[in-house]
């Protein structure tokens, strides 16, 4: 766990921070495997200490010709219960009767690559789908999350294998409880 770095600790909106990043928070609307919006906030919310790498893994894309969008950023606790409710499989949700989803925690993103005018790269599979990665025949889709992954990693963040699109910091923060984004 990180030591407590007041700045490095506290919640920022990532679009004031990371230029060109591109928010489209699955959860704020009825595009995820629940129907229905789990949140009412459409702007993505971090750790400032997450936001620092994050920005970094964008520069490297830009350089590249990509980009990132965020599908899920901060999730408030009610929300991962609510996940939890629709999907009950700790291999995909957290269970947030046994600890606290990394998204509540504000270090957890979930992202994909775009190209520079903002549109999609095509990836393995479409968000939270539990299609398995390894039956994926698409060679450029691959290749794309091959360099999702690298970005990521090298800038701190652990990949999630069942999720080619989760990515956690390295530097651990505690669960928030009250911090609710306006």
């Amino acid at each position: 766990m990180s030591q407590y770095n007041p700045e490095k600790n506290r919640f920022v909106r990532v679009s004031d921070y990371i230029s060109h990043i591109i928010v489209d928070l699955k959860y704020a609307t009825t595009e995820n495997f629940t129907g229905k919006p789990i949140y009412s906030f459409s702007e993505a919310w971090l750790r400032y200490g997450t936001v620092q790498k994050l920005a970094t893994v964008q520069a490297e894309l830009q350089k590249l010709g990509y980009g990132l969008k965020i599908w899920d950023a901060f999730r408030p606790v009610a929300a991962q219960f609510a996940l939890w409710e629709v999907r009950p499989n700790p291999v995909f949700i957290a269970n947030p009767y046994a600890g606290y989803s990394n998204h509540s925690r504000g270090n957890a993103v979930d992202v994909t690559l775009v190209d520079l005018n903002g549109y999609e790269v095509v990836m393995p599979t479409e968000f939270d789908s539990l299609f398995d990665i390894q039956k994926c025949q698409d060679l450029r889709a691959l290749e794309a999350a091959k360099l999702l992954h690298n970005a990521m990693t090298k800038a701190g963040f652990k990949a999630l294998p069942e999720e080619w699109w989760h990515f956690t910091d390295e530097d651990s923060y505690a669960v928030e409880k009250e911090f609710i984004p306006k």
